[in-house]
């Protein structure tokens, strides 16, 4: 449904995206991870032509981006880009007379969920609750694409888990999802496709499952010490706690790399599964795979 290709933008000699090259299929949520600077919101202003791209195209259910585009698709930007003399319910009826798929049940379902004073300005709302009336104004015509950069930012826990699981019901009712966060655990809790940036390029991306299914733990114990581990092949950082050593593995097999560290005088080895914190910290790191 979301397919970038190639996408490139440039600030004189600096490079924020980088050659992104990014499918997200019909019915899925992709949560875009980085770190601060990473590119995610110059991705998000190129794909949706806030920001013209050097070079790379988008495209849109197959159609690059026009103005038919918008009546299908929602956007919450970082920061909240509302009319700050307007009331939450004149935003409301701004999006109805200018989305032709406006819901009006569901927009007040998502006001009572969120719960915001329809009488209230803009200007008078925290900035969870400019958030939430931002999520809103995209969600009201229920938009089959959704483009939401940090769309929890500001939102107390359970307003956090609200969204999610707003998120995921979209998803499962067909609509295809692009969103970053800066926290993991949203991302883990609402995505089935992950994409990590770094520096402006692309070095992950995948089906979350298939992700977890490659990156794996390494344990072991040593007697006495720790012996030198720069000999072991396939890891992609190291952990280490007294007499322990842990080894974060990716794409190599991890029964290789626990072979090896038993072949140096480890025991106990096993092999453990791995959280999403675990791959993005590894593919963010200046270390990287050996």
């Amino acid at each position: 449904m979301i397919a970038i290709s190639g996408l490139t933008k440039r600030y004189r000699d600096v490079v924020a995206v980088d050659d992104v090259t990014l499918e997200v299929p019909a019915g899925s949520v992709c949560g875009l991870l980085g770190r601060n600077g990473a590119g995610k919101t110059t991705a998000f202003k190129c794909i949706l032509g806030f920001s013209k791209p050097d070079a790379g195209v988008v495209h849109f259910d197959g159609h690059e981006l026009n103005t038919e585009t918008f009546a299908t698709l929602g956007y919450v930007p970082e920061r909240a880009q509302l009319y700050s003399w307007m009331t939450v319910a004149q935003h409301l009826e701004l999006v109805r007379r200018t989305q032709p798929a406006y819901d009006e049940a569901r927009a007040r379902e998502l006001v009572s969920t969120f719960r915001l004073d329809m009488r209230k300005k803009a200007k008078r709302l925290s900035k969870g609750q400019q958030t939430a009336l931002s999520l809103v104004v995209a969600l009201a015509p229920n938009p089959k694409l959704l483009v939401l950069d940090e769309p929890a930012s500001g939102l107390d826990p359970v307003m956090q888990r609200a969204v999610l699981d707003i998120l995921v019901e979209a998803a499962t009712s067909g609509a295809t999802i692009l969103l970053s966060s800066h926290q993991i655990g949203q991302i883990e809790r609402a995505a089935d496709r992950v994409a990590i940036l770094r520096d402006g390029k692309l070095v992950v991306s995948g089906d979350l499952d298939d992700l977890r299914a490659a990156s794996k733990t390494v344990e072991a114990t040593f007697d006495g010490a720790i012996p030198a581990l720069n000999g072991v092949n396939g890891v992609a950082r190291w952990e280490t706690a007294g007499l322990t050593a842990r080894a974060y593995v990716n794409g190599r097999p991890a029964e290789d790399v626990a072979a090896q560290l038993t072949a140096i005088g480890g025991h106990g080895v096993r092999v453990l599964d791995r959280s999403l914190e675990d791959i993005f910290l590894d593919a963010v790191s200046d270390g990287g795979a050996r």
